[in-house]
């Protein structure tokens, strides 16, 4: 499998678990392959410079969205600065333009919002932090909103629900694209219990 570009979305107020749980799985699943790495990882801003994540965590993304490599898959994580991204013309239709040639799409917690901002979610099934469910539904109506599952696979778009469902979510990723031994070889080597 040739390497894949997977780019995450960075922002201020970004849940530190929604960006670094997927990035540890896809990196780790990289390192752990024989011969070529599947995936190259990368961190994406709207703007140069350190994005100040929830918590006060200073992170320096690799790119910028001007600049970064088009993606093959696209994660965007959630966090409280998801409700600023809703009205920033120029993430979301990033995120819309990224989706057209992305061969995956992928939201964790209240990204979810994003995609449904950038509407991705019609018609589809998606879930997102349990907090955030209504917010959900009035942003994305025509969405089938999905309560107490960890992530929904539609087949492109694939959304998780709050934090730590990122994780699963990735893994899950990793099974399809490389096998599900390779998934549990990830997730051994992180010492994570999938579904868990």
């Amino acid at each position: 499998m040739p390497t894949k570009n997977v780019a995450i979305l960075m922002f201020d107020d970004v849940e530190v678990l929604d960006f670094a749980g997927p990035f540890e799985v896809f990196s780790v699943a990289s390192e752990l392959s024989k011969g070529e790495r599947p995936f190259a990882v990368s961190t994406v801003a709207e703007h140069p410079g350190a994005v100040n994540a929830r918590n006060g965590l200073s992170v320096n993304p690799d790119c910028t969205i001007s600049d970064c490599p088009p993606p093959d898959i696209l994660i965007v994580p959630g966090g409280q600065g998801t409700r600023k991204l809703i009205d920033n013309s120029a993430v979301i239709n990033w995120i819309k333009d990224c989706s057209q040639t992305a061969e995956l799409v992928l939201s964790v917690c209240t990204g979810s919002l994003l995609l449904a901002k950038a509407g991705l979610l019609e018609n589809l099934a998606a879930t997102t932090h349990h907090r955030a469910l209504e917010l959900l539904r009035e942003l994305a109506p025509n969405t089938t909103v999905v309560e107490n599952q960890r992530f929904v696979d539609n087949g492109k778009i694939i959304t998780s629900g709050g934090i730590a469902a990122g994780i699963d979510m990735s893994l899950h990723v990793v099974g399809r694209l490389l096998g599900t031994a390779q998934a549990a070889q990830t997730a051994e080597h992180m010492e994570y219990k999938i579904g868990n």
